[in-house]
């Protein structure tokens, strides 16, 4: 059977945590890996704890360019005394919308840029947070190697669809795209071999799915819709997003 994946969830956010075990059983029976990306240091402990619970949880350890205040080098630490049991690093990135002063925004362009370097040195896929800061992470990715990259929740333009793909990223659409029009046309303007789907929980989601925050189990439908736009099959969808995610994560 064809595993699915979530290739970027928060599922170690506290939000989950009163039902964790009943989300872990719904993953195993559905066959759902997650792609659990961190927030700060705080969260990736308790990102690799969730990982010890199944095998299902891939650990991604990093910060969030909303915490750039906490401690570098203690997630730094994390990742070398861990790289050889985490699947990532993530989520990382920038965002303007996070910084107030000049000095903000040098502090998480120095997270990020130390964050991908220790990416680089144990061959760890990333995964990027992108928000109102495409273009300039497309140049800073010119001067690192990592090729397993993900600009999760995609959110440019077609120029930058298109140089992200020059470039061999992967690119994520989740459950948004469902009902967003915007989002369906990105997909199908993506090289087929660089789509991933996520669900980006416990952020919610308004139309059919009613405000809730984001499960593994809405992967599925994600997937579904991307058949339709892609004019394949589900089975043949759901193959290809498993070769892709597997290509991502470097296994």
């Amino acid at each position: 059977m064809t595993w699915y994946f979530d290739s970027h969830i928060h599922l170690s956010d506290p939000e989950y945590l009163p039902y964790m075990q009943f989300i872990l059983n719904e993953m195993k029976i559905l066959k759902i890996k997650a792609c659990c990306v961190s927030m700060d240091h705080k969260n990736s402990l308790q990102t690799l704890q969730l990982a010890k619970k199944s095998e299902l949880v891939l650990p991604f350890l990093g910060i969030h360019p909303e915490c750039a205040d906490d401690n570098l080098e203690s997630v730094t630490t994390l990742i070398e005394e861990n790289h050889e049991i985490i699947s990532g690093v993530g989520e990382i990135g920038l965002d303007p919308t996070y910084t107030k002063t000049d000095e903000d925004s040098k502090r998480q362009l120095h997270i990020f840029e130390s964050l991908l370097s220790c990416a680089e040195k144990f061959e760890k896929p990333v995964s990027i947070h992108s928000r109102k800061s495409l273009d300039d992470i497309l140049q800073i990715m010119t001067s690192f190697s990592t090729k397993h990259a993900l600009l999760h929740w995609f959110d440019g333009n077609k120029k930058q669809l298109q140089k992200a793909m020059d470039m061999g990223f992967f690119v994520s659409f989740g459950p948004v795209m469902i009902y967003a029009n915007d989002k369906q046309t990105l997909l199908s303007k993506s090289d087929e071999s660089k789509i991933l789907v996520e669900t980006d929980g416990p952020v919610r989601f308004s139309r059919c799915f009613e405000m809730k925050s984001g499960q593994t189990v809405f992967i599925p439908s994600v997937i579904f819709c991307a058949s339709k736009i892609l004019e394949k099959s589900f089975d043949e969808t759901a193959l290809m997003l498993e070769k892709n995610s597997n290509s991502y994560l470097g296994i």
